[in-house]
């Protein structure tokens, strides 16, 4: 017996000590996986040093001797940073996730794979680097040379028992593809939606739900839309249209409207005559963050005075400053919204379904096979049925199937046309730089060292001509087509305005005409907008920390009459839970603050009646459609529900009711039973609700020790409706206030740290800068690390 528990003892010691061995040799092999900061490296291609100096935040400030060597050193410090976040941006685009992550990421893979970017990409690289060929070879080499120069391989292979690919010219595209991914609806998925909405309900009902836009309207040019105007019963009557025979009821959040908020004054509205530009890029957060903070220096004959000093985020996988300033232009984008992608329908002509109707006749269909590699199982094929119009991505009832045209698949759409940024050396120069640039089309706000500002939309956009009808599939009748790119000169924009400020926030920007160019692909409701306008518009003066201040804005403008509503209603109406919630909320402070009650319970009364009130007004669809219905994001719901709280008319009433007062009280049941889950509703604060989860991609693999790649779970003011933007995972990626020439007094922010590993010292460096909105210096601090880079003996 004592030697059965002496061996015991024996063996659980030499398991604990092969435990022990076991962490040591993860943490040393993590540790050797941690990029160079100090010393002297050699650097193939490099035609003379580069120093690469780092603040205490990590800012990179990288000083060459011209623009080859810069891309090459970026592509090094991107790569021995962030190589893992890269690898992900290029096979998110690509489709080639499946084979770093396995079989749970096959479905994704189809989905991007329809597109076949890779293989496009193939077909058309030239024109997507000419002109800049030499600074993407330089960069792309950079890379590979970077991750060969880490001690080990990046640190996330090794969880995931892989090996990193080297990086390619085409990986460099695919980073840009990315983006389009991320701010465009890839599947058109909104566009189905409602189109098979319109074909089953009442023109008046579908004209109600998919209004687009509201009395919160804020355009540069032209006026708000006003609230939907709502029909009466002889056009729409909800008593006698049909219901679905389940409960079809679909939650409604906040629509999400990644993309932006950006605004400049011109000279005109400063003390100085300064122009200044702020930009906060709304993204989803993640640590390490998308952005690279970074400042090129080298010498450059095209530039002013023949030097380019050039300041902001980069996007690692690019080399280039995606936004910022070069002490001459400073500039900044949001999200344009516009309508990018077009169905087609596609009418087959033949039993196999292999050719199809065109305007001259037939055409033949054409399919390609893209095998899609899975770690640890065979390639799994998948067929793309291509047309003249872009692939097959919806087969319909009738036979006939829906072909997506997108502009991120045709030749032109990207480009590294930007990166010309970093020279201009005033505004008229920039807005013909970004002229030719290809990128997810942006609302551009860009201002220069005289005090002039401008907006523009930037990027390729289609020109369309024919019979284009943007809400539903064209038909080969139409003649509706995409005959290349509108001329850069026809963008729309707005230059030196009579007023000097500018302003976007995912919003509508114009009317008429302009707006026929750009389209409409779901504008955020325009609160944010309004908010940040009327802000601009009654300050006669501004400074950095006046525009940082508007940027940090958290007051609830957008509900005050939503918490008035609660009030009056809990005064006439009996019911319990809507007086609980009112009096739990009485006390209105008016602000998305972390410690605010009222916010929190307003905010959610409201969601939870434009949940019915949504679900009611589609329950005809739902029952026409079945399981083909798919509840849309209808980002203008406050333009049909604000009327129908007000007007309460018994035809437009969801049939689960019976009065508008039973609807608002079930709203107030429902909220009253999730808060109260968790305690006391004047304890159910706001910051409790909106917690920061920002993470690494491979925290959730890691169960409880996850939490070691995140950032701290601190609660977080602001929201989506206000100036400030932040929730649990999404917000701000970057937050800049900067005026071009004075960079030295300008503020940015950026969430997540420069550092991609863990134990860096910039992991999550300046994160705690974004969360409680300090200001800290746009431009790197004094240099804490050197490392000089020095061409290959």
């Amino acid at each position: 017996m004592r030697k059965a528990v002496r061996l015991t003892v024996r063996l659980l010691a030499v398991l604990v000590i092969l435990a022990v061995l076991a962490m040591f040799a993860g943490l040393w092999a993590m540790r050797a996986s941690l990029p160079a900061l100090e010393g002297e490296l050699q650097l193939a291609g490099l035609s003379a040093p580069v120093l690469v100096s780092r603040d205490e935040r990590g800012i990179a400030t990288l000083e060459a001797a011209n623009e080859a060597d810069a891309a090459r050193a970026l592509g090094f410090v991107h790569a021995q940073e962030r190589y893992f976040e890269m690898d992900l941006l290029r096979r998110s685009a690509a489709g080639e996730l499946s084979a770093l992550f396995g079989p749970i990421a096959i479905e994704r893979d189809k989905e991007i794979r329809i597109h076949r970017l890779r293989a496009r990409l193939a077909e058309h690289l030239g024109q997507a680097t000419d002109g800049h060929l030499a600074a993407l070879e330089a960069y792309r080499d950079g890379v590979n040379d970077g991750l060969l120069a880490l001690q080990a391989r990046p640190w996330p292979y090794l969880l995931l028992r892989a090996q990193p690919e080297p990086w390619t010219l085409e990986d460099t595209m695919l980073a840009g593809y990315a983006m389009f991914f991320d701010l465009q609806d890839e599947s058109n998925s909104r566009e189905l939606a409602l189109w098979r909405i319109r074909e089953v309900v009442p023109p008046a009902l579908y004209d109600l739900v998919s209004v687009d836009g509201s009395e919160w309207d804020a355009p540069l040019v032209g006026g708000p839309r006003g609230n939907a105007v709502l029909p009466g019963p002889e056009q729409v009557d909800l008593r006698e249209l049909p219901m679905p025979e389940e409960n079809g009821d679909y939650a409604v959040s906040e629509p999400a409207a990644p993309g932006s908020n950006n605004f400049a004054v011109a000279g005109s509205r400063t003390a100085d005559g300064r122009a200044i530009v702020a930009n906060d890029m709304h993204l989803g957060l993640r640590a390490p963050n998308i952005w690279f903070r970074a400042r090129l220096r080298y010498p450059d004959a095209r530039a002013p005075g023949g030097q380019v000093d050039v300041s902001g985020f980069t996007l690692p996988g690019i080399p280039a400053v995606i936004v910022g300033s070069n002490g001459h232009v400073a500039w900044g984008f949001t999200n344009s919204y516009g309508d990018w992608l077009d169905f087609y329908r596609v009418e087959f002509t033949d039993a196999d379904r292999l050719r199809y109707r065109v305007p001259e006749g037939e055409a033949a269909l054409r399919t390609d096979s893209e095998w899609i590699a899975v770690k640890g199982g065979e390639p799994v094929e998948l067929k793309v049925r291509e047309t003249r119009w872009g692939p097959i991505t919806v087969d319909l009832d009738d036979g006939s199937a829906l072909a997506l045209r997108w502009t991120a698949q045709l030749p032109g759409s990207l480009n590294f046309g930007l990166a010309g940024l970093a020279r201009a050396g005033g505004l008229d120069e920039g807005l013909a730089v970004a002229d030719e640039a290809g990128i997810p089309a942006q609302n551009l706000v860009m201002a220069d060292r005289n005090g002039r500002i401008a907006w523009r939309i930037t990027g390729q956009i289609p020109q369309r001509s024919g019979d284009c009808e943007p809400r539903a599939p064209l038909r080969v009748e139409q003649a509706c087509r995409w005959t290349g790119w509108l001329p850069p000169t026809e963008n729309p924009s707005v230059v030196d305005p009579a007023d000097g400020v500018l302003w976007t926030a995912n919003a509508r920007v114009v009317d008429g005409e302009a707006l026929a160019i750009i389209g409409d692909a779901g504008y955020a409701n325009g609160a944010r907008a309004r908010q940040i306008r009327d802000v601009l518009r009654e300050t006669p003066r501004f400074t950095e920390a006046d525009l940082l201040a508007l940027q940090l804005d958290d007051r609830a403008l957008f509900l005050q009459r939503w918490h008035a509503l609660l009030q009056a209603e809990a005064g006439r109406n009996p019911n319990s839970d809507l007086r609980a919630l009112a009096e739990a909320s009485a006390d209105w402070t008016g602000r998305a603050s972390v410690d605010a009650a009222d916010y929190r319970i307003v905010r959610a009364w409201r969601l939870a009646v434009i949940e019915r009130i949504s679900n009611g007004l589609m329950a005809p669809a739902q029952a026409a459609l079945g399981e083909a219905f798919v509840m849309p994001d209808l980002p203008q719901a406050e333009s049909f529900a604000w009327p129908l709280v007000q007007q309460r008319p018994a035809h437009l009433l969801p049939r689960k009711f019976d009065s508008w007062e039973s609807l608002l009280a079930d709203a107030a049941r429902d909220i009253r039973a999730q808060l109260e889950e968790r305690g006391p509703l004047a304890q159910r604060t706001w910051g409790e609700r909106n917690t920061a989860a920002i993470c690494h991609p491979l925290a959730g693999a890691l169960g409880p020790l996850g939490k070691l790649l995140c950032m701290p779970a601190e609660p977080l003011r602001g929201d989506g409706n206000m100036p400030l933007v932040q929730g649990p995972g999404f917000g701000a990626s970057e937050r800049m206030v900067v005026s071009p020439g004075r960079e030295a007094e300008g503020f940015a922010h950026m969430p997540g740290g420069q550092s991609g590993h863990p134990m860096s010292p910039f992991w999550g460096a300046g994160h705690a800068d974004w969360v409680r909105g300090e200001p800290s210096p746009f431009l790197p601090g004094e240099a804490r690390h050197q490392l000089r880079l020095v061409p290959e003996l």
